[in-house]
């Protein structure tokens, strides 16, 4: 009943969260949509801040860990243990590219709060999801830094937050019924991959700007 319970509120969460926002979204909204108690949301969350945290980690985390066995894989496979750079930026998009969240009923949901995310200015909502690329960095921080040495760190930083953005909007707008460039639809396969697998790979292979407007924070 506990499981059945925490799911219904992260359902709901997720969904009010998609629709209306973070800071538009109170902890009693959640609850009448769950059908629960404030309790059972202290309970299993502790907090608004945390149970957003839960949303995020419950869509993201099995993509980011199929991300990190990816490219330990392909540091097996490889001779010296260092994979190219398209290599390594395949393993980072291919599995939330292809993950099968997106095909069930509430993956639409939080395909709709992703883009929301990056449409808001809400520091809560962007900080509970960057979190969550912890440990994606440490394995893939050096592994870029590798291929790239002609970047600082902080170069690498904004362009992995440009591919991010880029496999974002093309996850969110393949679940519009009418998402489309003129005549051109956009739908999610190995293909539409592959260009987005180049494109990255391209992007972030650039000479640097001879003005930068990377900082170091």
């Amino acid at each position: 009943m506990d499981l059945e319970t925490k799911a219904r509120i992260l359902d709901s969460a997720e969904q009010l969260f998609a629709e209306y926002g973070f800071s538009a979204t109170s902890i009693r909204q959640i609850t009448n949509e769950a059908d629960v108690n404030i309790a059972a949301v202290n309970y299993h969350f502790g907090s608004k801040e945390e149970l957003l945290h839960a949303v995020f980690k419950r869509r993201v985390g099995p993509i980011n860990t199929e991300r990190v066995k990816t490219l330990l894989a392909l540091q097996e496979e490889t001779k010296d243990g260092e994979p190219d750079l398209e290599q390594v930026m395949r393993a980072f998009l291919e599995p939330c590219f292809h993950s099968t969240e997106w095909h069930r009923p509430q993956g639409a949901k939080f395909l709709q709060l992703v883009g929301r995310m990056h449409s808001e200015t809400n520091e809560q909502l962007r900080g509970a999801f960057f979190q969550l690329f912890d440990e994606v960095a440490q394995h893939f921080g050096p592994a870029f830094k590798h291929v790239l040495p002609h970047l600082s760190t902080e170069e690498i930083i904004w362009r992995v937050h440009f591919v991010i953005g880029s496999l974002a909007h093309i996850l969110v707008c393949t679940q519009m019924k009418n998402a489309g460039m003129g005549n051109v639809k956009i739908e999610r396969s190995d293909a539409l991959l592959e260009v987005l697998v180049q494109f990255c790979t391209a992007g972030m292979a650039a000479a640097v700007p001879t003005q930068t407007a990377v900082q170091s924070v």
